[in-house]
């Protein structure tokens, strides 16, 4: 499926087009996040383009057939009729590497060879990972990650551009407020894997999803029967996974892991994978208030999925979320504490940028801090909340031990400004921000001062 609508990857995809030197780059993600159809979107700016799938038996016999650089060159032009010379307007597009890690390797010779000839590469993590042939080329690849439809790019696929325009608008409108938190109670009942949304753009019915949900969850298992080494693995894999969509929001020990007899070795190593095929991420507490930031990996961490939406399919919630208009109490706040972390997550640009949450290192202390996100030389405190100031209880204790003068809140309410006075007598400003601006969080943190009281 080709997506209908854009992406905010294209900006970097532009940008690394332009680069000099350009390496051939490694498109990351996990599976069904969009990453053929942002290539296909993206490659309309080539004169040329050479799409290959290798687990295509054609396209993956030419690799097979051509070990060496210079006659894969040679027999691509010639097979797509396109003249060497315009190897600078040519895009390669090398789908499912993974399934010939021979490819993989080969990519240090595109960047060593044929600097000019735009290369892009992508494939399921889970599987590379599980198929330990494949060497990357250290040095000579560049590496860019997609993830699941962030609610900038969701407003731009149902075709509200001018909600979309005013999200970005500083400060935020209030006339588009409503609007926006209505949307944003559809998105992460939905969630944002891009079939689902184009499906949704499409019917707006929530029935049409439960198929694709289906198809998703099944794919993922998939995987892990086929490419696991062993059947323990497989049932490990397996477990980690369907596990993962029921503890994902929540503080999880990995002895038991989804009440199971598994070990904390076995579990451990099962949603390390899954993390590293960006099914999952294992955020960590920190017990620090000020740099630098170091997980604390003997507590224990937070689990987040890859999309709240497939959450909410299989718990069976959606239904509930899309009635309630009040959905940020649903479920003990947990889902929209999970949007706003898929959201957090989807405006980093590193691989593995770190999520952290701050927790008092005191025994018995239930001070628990929902996210600290990384802006520059800043770490952001973040409390997602409805609440008066007076509950913010964890957020104020974070407060008064850092050395910042300013927090963030997320709720369903107006973006405006607080100035908070503490016990000790610190002053700091609560920038209160509304759900939907949780990927806007870096631009308030670094535009809202003291002077916008």
């Amino acid at each position: 499926m080709i997506s209908p609508f854009k992406r905010n990857i294209e900006t970097d995809l532009h940008a690394w087009k332009n680069s000099t030197p350009r390496k051939p780059l490694i498109l990351r993600g996990a599976r069904q996040v969009g990453k053929t159809s942002v290539v296909f979107q993206f490659a309309k700016e080539f004169d040329f383009f050479i799409p290959l799938n290798l687990e295509d038996v054609r396209d993956l016999n030419i690799f097979k057939n051509y070990p060496q650089i210079d006659d894969l060159i040679e027999y691509l032009f010639y097979f797509h009729s396109i003249p060497k010379e315009k190897r600078n307007q040519t895009l390669l597009f090398i789908d499912e590497i993974q399934a010939f890690p021979d490819a993989v390797n080969l990519l240090r010779f595109f960047y060593e060879r044929y600097p000019e000839l735009a290369v892009i590469a992508a494939g399921s993590t889970l599987e590379t990972l599980l198929n330990r042939k494949a060497t990357y080329p250290v040095g000579r690849v560049e590496y860019m990650v997609l993830r699941p439809v962030s609610f900038s790019e969701f407003l731009r696929a149902i075709n509200e551009e001018k909600l979309h325009k005013a999200l970005y608008e500083f400060p935020i409108n209030p006339f588009a407020h409503q609007e926006l938190i209505d949307w944003f109670h559809i998105y992460a009942t939905i969630g944002g894997m891009p079939e689902i949304v184009n499906q949704y753009r499409q019917t707006r019915d929530l029935t049409t999803l439960n198929s694709i949900y289906e198809s998703l969850i099944t794919s993922y298992l998939e995987d892990a029967d086929k490419y696991a080494s062993s059947q323990n693995q497989s049932n490990y894999l397996r477990h980690a996974i369907k596990g993962s969509l029921f503890e994902a929001g929540k503080r999880i020990k990995f002895e038991g892991f989804w009440s199971s007899n598994y070990g904390s070795r076995e579990m451990k190593e099962s949603l390390t994978l899954l993390e590293m095929s960006f099914l999952v991420r294992i955020v960590y507490p920190t017990v620090e208030t000020q740099f630098p930031f170091s997980p604390s990996f003997r507590k224990s961490p937070r689990l987040q999925f890859l999309d709240t939406g497939l959450i909410n399919y299989s718990q069976g919630t959606q239904k509930n979320l899309f009635k309630n208009s009040n959905f940020a109490k649903e479920y003990g706040g947990k889902i929209i504490e999970h949007i706003v972390g898929q959201e957090l997550i989807s405006t980093q640009k590193d691989t593995f940028n770190p999520l952290l949450f701050w927790v008092k290192d005191k025994n018995g202390s239930s001070a628990e801090l929902d996210y600290l996100y990384k802006s520059r030389d800043s770490m952001i405190p973040i409390e997602v909340k409805s609440g008066s100031v007076g509950k913010l209880k964890s957020l104020l204790m974070y407060m008064e031990q850092c050395p910042t003068n300013k927090a963030i809140r997320l709720s369903k309410n107006t973006y405006n400004i607080e100035s908070i006075t503490l016990p000790s007598g610190k002053n700091f400003t609560l920038i209160n921000l509304p759900y939907y601006l949780a990927g806007q969080v870096e631009m308030y943190w670094n535009n809202s001062t003291n002077e916008t009281l």
